[in-house]
């Protein structure tokens, strides 16, 4: 079937990566989803693992602040751990890339309607997962 959708599961390479999240003992869960984000960010020339980047991503976004809930029709159905914090900023690394990347996963999109709606997908996985700074005062001003 191919890419179906412009969402984070929208793609059977990303629905097998949701199964594979679903099969895999629950302890293995933050190392699949860690090696993955880490050999995309890592890749030189085309990036193999995009698609599951991009669902990795997403499965980490779920458990942010601001971050939706994944979708179960096509991600994982079972209940995934608390990940560490640090995988927030190897997602975004990744997603970054895979954002960069002309010949990637955004070469999938005929109808530019759909490729701009997956940009938009990957921009706002990257909002939730690269909150801004916290706000720290530069004086203390005491009256």
């Amino acid at each position: 079937m191919g890419t179906w959708d412009t969402g984070p599961f929208g793609n059977d390479t990303a629905a097998d990566f949701a199964d594979a999240l679903d099969d895999v003992d629950p302890d293995a869960r933050e190392a699949l989803i860690r090696g993955v984000l880490i050999r995309t960010i890592d890749a030189t020339g085309y990036l193999t693992e995009a698609d599951e980047a991009v669902a990795a991503a997403a499965v980490i976004a779920a458990q942010c602040p601001g971050g939706e809930s994944v979708d179960t029709t096509c991600g994982p159905e079972t209940p995934m751990p608390a990940f560490p914090a640090d995988l927030r900023a190897l997602a975004g690394e990744a997603l970054a890339r895979i954002a960069d990347d002309e010949t990637g996963p955004a070469s999938n999109w005929v109808d530019p309607q759909d490729l701009k709606q997956w940009r938009v997908t990957l921009t706002r996985l990257r909002a939730v997962l690269s909150p801004p700074p916290p706000t720290i005062p530069l004086f203390d001003v005491r009256t």
